[in-house]
Protein backbone atom coordinates (compact mmCIF):
# COMPACT_ATOMS: atom_id res chain seq x y z
CA UNK A 1 0.00 0.00 0.00
CA UNK A 2 2.73 2.45 0.92
CA UNK A 3 4.90 1.60 -2.32
CA UNK A 4 1.86 2.38 -4.58
CA UNK A 5 1.39 5.61 -2.40
CA UNK A 6 5.09 6.66 -3.09
CA UNK A 7 3.79 5.89 -7.06
CA UNK A 8 0.86 7.77 -7.22
CA UNK A 9 2.58 11.00 -5.17
CA UNK A 10 5.31 10.91 -7.72
CA UNK A 11 2.63 11.12 -10.76
CA UNK A 12 0.54 13.87 -9.00
CA UNK A 13 3.92 15.77 -8.14
CA UNK A 14 4.78 15.64 -11.90
CA UNK A 15 1.60 15.89 -13.21
CA UNK A 16 1.33 19.43 -10.83
CA UNK A 17 4.58 20.60 -11.97
CA UNK A 18 3.69 20.06 -15.78
CA UNK A 19 0.46 21.52 -15.11
CA UNK A 20 1.60 24.85 -13.47
CA UNK A 21 4.70 25.17 -16.26
CA UNK A 22 1.62 25.26 -18.70
CA UNK A 23 -0.63 27.65 -16.88
CA UNK A 24 3.08 30.10 -17.20
CA UNK A 25 3.58 29.49 -20.78
CA UNK A 26 -0.44 29.49 -21.69
CA UNK A 27 -0.77 33.15 -19.70
CA UNK A 28 2.12 34.70 -21.04
CA UNK A 29 1.10 33.79 -24.85
CA UNK A 30 -2.21 35.26 -23.51
CA UNK A 31 -1.10 38.33 -22.38
CA UNK A 32 1.85 38.40 -25.67
CA UNK A 33 -0.92 37.92 -28.30
CA UNK A 34 -2.88 40.87 -26.79
CA UNK A 35 -0.55 43.39 -25.68
CA UNK A 36 2.34 43.12 -27.97
CA UNK A 37 0.69 41.20 -31.30
CA UNK A 38 -2.41 43.07 -31.19
CA UNK A 39 -4.36 39.81 -32.29
CA UNK A 40 -5.65 38.09 -28.80
CA UNK A 41 -5.71 34.41 -28.36
CA UNK A 42 -9.04 32.89 -28.49
CA UNK A 43 -8.53 29.32 -27.25
CA UNK A 44 -5.25 30.38 -24.13
CA UNK A 45 -8.15 32.44 -21.59
CA UNK A 46 -10.78 28.86 -21.56
CA UNK A 47 -7.58 26.50 -21.20
CA UNK A 48 -6.00 29.13 -18.41
CA UNK A 49 -9.08 28.25 -16.55
CA UNK A 50 -9.24 24.57 -17.25
CA UNK A 51 -5.78 23.93 -16.57
CA UNK A 52 -5.92 26.06 -13.30
CA UNK A 53 -8.87 23.81 -12.23
CA UNK A 54 -6.52 20.96 -12.58
CA UNK A 55 -3.74 21.92 -11.24
CA UNK A 56 -6.16 22.91 -8.01
CA UNK A 57 -7.52 19.50 -7.56
CA UNK A 58 -4.48 17.35 -8.14
CA UNK A 59 -2.32 19.82 -5.80
CA UNK A 60 -5.41 19.02 -3.01
CA UNK A 61 -5.43 15.37 -3.41
CA UNK A 62 -1.55 15.54 -3.02
CA UNK A 63 -1.52 17.65 -0.06
CA UNK A 64 -3.58 15.09 1.45
CA UNK A 65 -1.11 12.52 1.03
CA UNK A 66 1.16 14.54 3.00
CA UNK A 67 -1.19 15.87 5.66
CA UNK A 68 -1.01 19.40 4.63
CA UNK A 69 -4.32 20.56 4.84
CA UNK A 70 -5.11 22.94 7.59
CA UNK A 71 -6.60 21.22 10.58
CA UNK A 72 -7.63 22.78 14.12
CA UNK A 73 -6.25 19.88 16.69
CA UNK A 74 -6.59 21.63 19.46
CA UNK A 75 -9.21 20.20 21.16
CA UNK A 76 -7.80 16.88 19.94
CA UNK A 77 -4.41 16.92 22.07
CA UNK A 78 -6.14 17.45 25.35
CA UNK A 79 -7.93 13.88 24.44
CA UNK A 80 -7.32 10.52 25.89
CA UNK A 81 -5.19 8.18 23.73
CA UNK A 82 -8.78 6.11 22.97
CA UNK A 83 -10.40 9.16 21.95
CA UNK A 84 -7.95 10.83 19.89
CA UNK A 85 -7.62 7.82 18.10
CA UNK A 86 -11.78 7.79 17.64
CA UNK A 87 -11.66 11.15 16.41
CA UNK A 88 -8.74 10.74 13.46
CA UNK A 89 -10.84 7.82 12.68
CA UNK A 90 -13.67 9.58 12.34
CA UNK A 91 -12.38 12.62 10.38
CA UNK A 92 -10.87 9.96 7.82
CA UNK A 93 -14.07 8.29 7.37
CA UNK A 94 -15.55 11.82 6.89
CA UNK A 95 -13.17 12.99 4.16
CA UNK A 96 -14.47 9.02 2.22
CA UNK A 97 -17.88 10.05 2.47
CA UNK A 98 -17.17 13.51 1.63
CA UNK A 99 -14.70 12.82 -1.53
CA UNK A 100 -17.13 9.37 -2.71
CA UNK A 101 -20.43 11.32 -2.43
CA UNK A 102 -19.27 14.92 -3.44
CA UNK A 103 -15.93 13.88 -6.39
CA UNK A 104 -16.71 10.72 -7.21
CA UNK A 105 -20.44 10.19 -7.54
CA UNK A 106 -21.46 13.63 -8.52
CA UNK A 107 -18.42 14.19 -10.56
CA UNK A 108 -19.11 11.41 -12.68
CA UNK A 109 -22.86 12.43 -12.47
CA UNK A 110 -21.51 16.05 -14.15
CA UNK A 111 -19.41 14.20 -16.43
CA UNK A 112 -21.90 12.29 -18.40
CA UNK A 113 -24.46 15.37 -18.29
CA UNK A 114 -21.69 17.44 -19.58
CA UNK A 115 -20.14 14.83 -22.27
CA UNK A 116 -22.44 16.56 -25.10
CA UNK A 117 -21.40 20.40 -24.33
CA UNK A 118 -18.71 21.50 -26.61
CA UNK A 119 -16.10 23.78 -25.49
CA UNK A 120 -16.62 26.85 -27.47
CA UNK A 121 -12.52 27.61 -28.16
CA UNK A 122 -10.77 24.05 -27.23
CA UNK A 123 -11.86 20.67 -29.00
CA UNK A 124 -12.97 18.86 -25.70
CA UNK A 125 -16.05 18.43 -24.17
CA UNK A 126 -17.13 20.20 -20.59
CA UNK A 127 -17.48 16.71 -19.56
CA UNK A 128 -13.86 15.89 -20.38
CA UNK A 129 -12.38 18.32 -18.82
CA UNK A 130 -14.17 17.66 -15.66
CA UNK A 131 -13.18 14.03 -15.47
CA UNK A 132 -10.43 15.07 -13.18
CA UNK A 133 -13.28 15.56 -10.35
CA UNK A 134 -14.36 11.71 -9.77
CA UNK A 135 -10.24 11.53 -10.40
CA UNK A 136 -9.21 13.41 -7.62
CA UNK A 137 -11.95 11.61 -5.69
CA UNK A 138 -10.75 8.49 -6.11
CA UNK A 139 -7.06 9.51 -5.19
CA UNK A 140 -8.46 11.47 -2.12
CA UNK A 141 -10.59 8.60 -1.04
CA UNK A 142 -7.13 6.11 -1.30
CA UNK A 143 -4.93 8.68 0.81
CA UNK A 144 -7.60 8.78 3.30
CA UNK A 145 -7.76 5.06 3.67
CA UNK A 146 -4.40 4.94 3.78
CA UNK A 147 -4.48 7.45 6.85
CA UNK A 148 -7.00 5.47 8.44
CA UNK A 149 -5.18 2.47 8.79
CA UNK A 150 -2.13 4.19 10.23
CA UNK A 151 -4.66 5.76 12.54
CA UNK A 152 -5.78 2.02 13.45
CA UNK A 153 -2.38 0.73 13.69
CA UNK A 154 -0.06 3.56 15.17
CA UNK A 155 1.07 3.04 19.17
CA UNK A 156 0.53 6.78 20.05
CA UNK A 157 -2.45 8.69 17.39
CA UNK A 158 -0.87 11.71 19.22
CA UNK A 159 2.01 11.32 16.22
CA UNK A 160 -0.10 12.11 13.42
CA UNK A 161 -1.14 15.57 14.54
CA UNK A 162 0.56 18.06 12.79
CA UNK A 163 3.76 19.11 14.84
CA UNK A 164 3.93 22.66 15.68
CA UNK A 165 7.91 22.62 14.35
CA UNK A 166 9.15 26.22 15.67
CA UNK A 167 7.60 25.15 19.22
CA UNK A 168 9.50 21.81 18.92
CA UNK A 169 12.73 23.29 18.36
CA UNK A 170 12.10 25.66 21.22
CA UNK A 171 11.56 22.44 23.60
CA UNK A 172 14.44 20.82 22.53
CA UNK A 173 16.66 23.92 22.70
CA UNK A 174 15.52 24.64 26.07
CA UNK A 175 14.62 21.44 27.54
CA UNK A 176 12.71 21.05 31.06
CA UNK A 177 12.52 24.96 30.63
CA UNK A 178 9.10 25.19 29.80
CA UNK A 179 8.48 28.79 30.55
CA UNK A 180 11.71 30.27 27.66
CA UNK A 181 10.77 27.02 25.37
CA UNK A 182 6.88 28.84 25.11
CA UNK A 183 8.25 32.45 25.43
CA UNK A 184 10.30 31.52 22.35
CA UNK A 185 8.14 29.57 20.16
CA UNK A 186 5.14 32.70 20.91
CA UNK A 187 7.68 35.43 20.38
CA UNK A 188 10.63 34.07 17.85
CA UNK A 189 14.35 32.96 18.69
CA UNK A 190 16.60 35.03 20.60
CA UNK A 191 18.82 35.13 22.97
CA UNK A 192 18.25 32.82 25.63
CA UNK A 193 18.09 34.87 28.57
CA UNK A 194 16.28 37.52 26.60
CA UNK A 195 13.77 34.94 26.26
CA UNK A 196 13.55 33.28 29.67
CA UNK A 197 13.33 36.50 31.40
CA UNK A 198 10.42 37.76 28.66
CA UNK A 199 8.53 34.27 29.94
CA UNK A 200 8.99 35.30 33.47
CA UNK A 201 7.53 39.06 32.80
CA UNK A 202 5.56 39.28 30.01
CA UNK A 203 4.33 36.06 28.70
CA UNK A 204 0.76 36.10 30.08
CA UNK A 205 0.96 39.66 27.58
CA UNK A 206 0.40 38.22 24.18
CA UNK A 207 1.38 41.93 22.64
CA UNK A 208 4.78 41.20 20.68
CA UNK A 209 5.87 44.63 21.12
CA UNK A 210 5.59 43.95 24.93
CA UNK A 211 8.15 41.78 25.33
CA UNK A 212 10.44 44.09 23.29
CA UNK A 213 9.64 47.26 25.31
CA UNK A 214 11.04 45.09 28.52
CA UNK A 215 13.92 44.34 27.23
CA UNK A 216 14.57 47.74 25.54
CA UNK A 217 14.30 49.44 28.81
CA UNK A 218 16.21 46.89 31.15
CA UNK A 219 18.90 47.17 28.32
Amino acid sequence: MKAVTRVLDRVLSVACIILFAVLVVDVVWQVASRQLLGNPSTWSEEAARYIFVWLGLFGSALVFSERGHIAVDFVVRLFPKPLMRAALIFVQLAIITLAAVVFIYGGWKYVQQSSGQQLSALPFTVGTMYTVMPITGVLIVWYALTHLIEALRVPDPASLLAVDEEAEAALATYGDDETAAIATATYGAGDSAAATELGESGLDDDRPGAGTDTTRREG
